[in-house]
């Protein structure tokens, strides 16, 4: 199981998806942290702009932003050398899932919130 997931997309805004994943995988024990460019914290954890920006390995990424942002942060997250890469709902259009995989990555198409066990639906 992957210990240290960067939820990319992270908000304070608990209504969305992106701050709603923060708080299932601290549910579930995972080592938690969130990339938000404008820094500051969400749900007590100091955020980071990118991953690049944090010095301990990731294991796991799970992506909450628009598919042109997406794009864009596949390199980031392939420089990285996150292995495991959730595209969530919204965030799994073509152009992404494309440049993801030129990239090396073998991104999973599916809500990570579900697939660590949880239902979005407790984090209302």
């Amino acid at each position: 199981m992957a210990q240290v997931v960067a939820v990319v997309g992270a908000s304070r805004d608990r209504r969305k998806f992106g701050n709603k994943a923060v708080r299932a995988f601290l549910h579930r024990g995972y080592d938690v942290i969130p990339i938000n460019p404008e820094g500051g914290t969400i749900e007590g954890l100091v955020t980071y702009a990118s991953v690049l920006d944090v010095s301990r390995p990731i294991e796991m990424a799970t992506v909450y932003v628009q598919p042109a942002v997406g794009v864009r942060l596949m390199a980031e997250i392939a420089d990285k050398g996150i292995e495991e890469v959730w595209l969530n709902p919204g965030a799994d259009e073509h152009a992404v899932v494309a440049r993801a995989r030129a990239l090396g990555l073998d991104p999973i198409l599916d809500c990570s919130i579900v697939g660590i066990g949880e239902s979005p639906a407790s984090y209302s």
